[in-house]
């Protein structure tokens, strides 16, 4: 298993993320003044109450309470754990996410993927330079595809030979050739008898979303089955996780305005020559729940390519069916149907880049899919048909997460089979948001009593980060004893080794921490009010924090005087508080 993310990266990651472009490539967010403004995903609305905060990289809805920083919304949003969250944002800044205290089979991982680097180049060679590449430069002519299309794929060439690859790459090592195997790049025919996996094929690698080689497809170049031959699962490579093109697509464009799912390797390279760079292709497998749950992740428009044929038409309803569970308000899905005999390769070439972008335009939204796959053959003019409606489409609909899209499905199912949503048990799903806030949008209940000192001072902090950099008797403020001391001095230590921190990386920081829940809090109540600026403001709280202090000690000295019970230390410091809490009043 991978290490730890470090502490550090993840805070520099959090650092350098604009929550408002990761919010915005899911939900469309309005300027209003300093903030950002929609919609709130989480739960139905018809008058934003979702805010989201440049300065605080924060985001936070006035109506459900749904709170947290990018990488929270990515948790909560698209389904990610945390670690993919960070690996999300780390890849949009275009970084690599370290890992500290790696075990077992990470080492393996990194000779697989080394393993896998150097076939990819090794490929790349052949098709340059091997006295066999006329087959593979001869058939991407034929294609249609230029080299620098064939560059920016890193199309290679695997040549006929048995064992050319493993000659190349292991030699007559046993443990390289065995690791070739498990990665998926040789076969051991019989114990000690390898031959390589990919022979007299054009060859597609396949990147991960770091855009690191973990797999291959090849096609053939003569007419050995099977056409198409994918490598099979191994660690570092799930085909049913995986999306061909993706890494490519994700490069070619800043932000993803939408992407479209073909069917094979040469349909997103041919759309690429065309210059239709959001393309990607499932690896010889239906989409999966996976593969959506990755589509959205990186844009919210999905449209689905398939060609007019029963396969096609079965492919999309799995699709369908697949992408149901991660439908939300703000995010769509279409399916297009190209004419029969054609796909997206043959489209392009024989009438451009604008007939398929209109097809793409033309794309059937998945209610009218889902509706008119379910009423066909149906006659709803009767009990009977209408009852076989509600049964097929109950299973589905029941698929759907809480939203307006779901509310409104049922509502057509309830059109055109003449009974209420509720009526069919569709209750459950309807208007179900989650609700966290435990106050009034205020944060604070009516009639409360007025935050005591420590909480402003820790609400200053968690609002404006930056005023760490103000505080002075950083020494002193350790020996106050006030109830939120710790977690006052744990703040002030984690500000001073990381002053950029903002408040949505103070809640990253303190997740899973036993203040968390507090500091949460605090980060979705109201600024505390300010009156005299907010460096005077934190200054004076601190300055009343230690004053309670100093007067507390003096006290406990004062009672011990009166026993003549003092060191010569004890002394001493309580002369120094005496003058410190005379200071502390002027």
């Amino acid at each position: 298993m991978a290490g730890r993310i470090p502490r550090q990266f993840i805070d520099d990651v959090l650092v350098r993320t604009d929550i408002v472009d990761v919010v915005d490539s899911f939900v469309k967010l309005t300027k209003l003044g300093r903030e950002h403004k929609a919609c709130c995903p989480f739960h139905q609305e018809k008058s934003p109450s979702f805010t989201v905060s440049q300065d605080k990289q924060f985001y936070h809805c006035f109506g459900c309470g749904a709170h947290g920083s990018a990488v929270g919304f990515l948790m909560e949003y698209a389904g990610l754990d945390f670690p993919e969250a960070i690996e999300n944002l780390a890849e949009r800044l275009g970084l690599d996410v370290p890992r500290e205290g790696n075990s077992g089979t990470s080492a393996d991982y990194s000779a697989l993927n080394d393993m896998l680097t150097q076939a990819n180049q090794w490929l790349l060679q052949q098709l340059r330079h091997h006295k066999q590449k006329a087959s593979a430069v001869d058939y991407l002519k034929q294609r249609g595809v230029s080299g620098q299309v064939a560059a920016h794929y890193q199309l290679g060439f695997a040549p006929p030979a048995r064992d050319a690859m493993l000659q190349a790459l292991a030699g007559n090592n046993t443990e390289q050739r065995t690791l070739m195997v498990e990665a998926g790049l040789a076969i051991e025919r019989r114990p000690g008898q390898f031959m390589d996996k990919f022979r007299n094929r054009v060859m597609f690698p396949i990147h991960n979303r770091r855009g690191q080689v973990i797999g291959f497809g090849g096609r053939v170049l003569d007419d050995s089955q099977p056409k198409y031959l994918n490598s099979p699962e191994t660690p570092v490579f799930h085909k049913g996780r995986e999306l061909y093109g993706l890494w490519h697509a994700r490069r070619a464009n800043r932000k993803l305005a939408r992407l479209v799912v073909v069917e094979g390797y040469m349909d997103v390279v041919a759309l690429s020559q065309f210059g239709i760079s959001w393309a990607v292709a499932s690896l010889g497998t239906a989409a999966t729940s996976e593969h959506v749950e990755r589509l959205f992740q990186a844009t919210s428009h999905v449209l689905f390519c398939f060609d007019g044929d029963r396969a096609g038409r079965q492919a999309a309803w799995r699709a369908l069916e697949n992408a149901l569970p991660y439908i939300r308000d703000g995010r769509e899905v279409g399916f297009v149907f190209l004419p029969d005999g054609e796909d997206p390769d043959t489209l392009v070439r024989a009438h451009g880049a604008s007939a398929f972008e209109e097809a793409a335009d033309g794309a059937k939204p998945l209610s009218d899919y889902m509706f008119g796959g379910l009423c066909m053959d149906l006659e709803l003019s009767t009990m009977e048909g209408r009852s076989a409606l509600a049964e097929k489409a109950k299973p589905l609909l029941a698929k759907l997460p809480p939203s307006v899209f779901s509310e409104l499905a049922w509502q057509r199912l309830g059109e055109l089979t003449r009974l209420s949503p509720s009526r069919m048990g569709a209750g459950s799903n309807l208007s179900q948001a989650p609700n966290t806030s435990k106050t009034p949008a205020s944060g604070r209940a009516t009639g409360a009593k007025s935050p005591s000192l420590m909480r402003s001072v820790i609400s200053l902090l968690v609002h404006y980060p930056h005023l760490s950099g103000t505080v002075v008797d950083r020494e002193a403020l350790r020996s106050i004893t006030q109830p939120g001391a710790s977690l006052l001095n744990e703040l002030l230590d984690l500000l001073a080794q990381s002053p950029d921190l903002t408040t949505g990386g103070l809640l990253e920081y303190f997740r899973d921490h036993p203040h968390g829940p507090h500091i949460a809090r605090l980060a979705t109540d109201s600024p505390p009010l300010i009156q005299a600026g907010l460096d005077a403001e934190l200054s004076g709280a601190l300055k009343k924090l230690l004053n309670l202090r100093a007067e507390e000690r003096i006290r406990e000295l004062t009672e011990r005087a009166r026993g003549f019970d003092l060191s010569p230390d004890e002394k001493e410091e309580y002369k120094t508080l005496l003058i410190r809490s005379k200071k502390l009043r002027l």
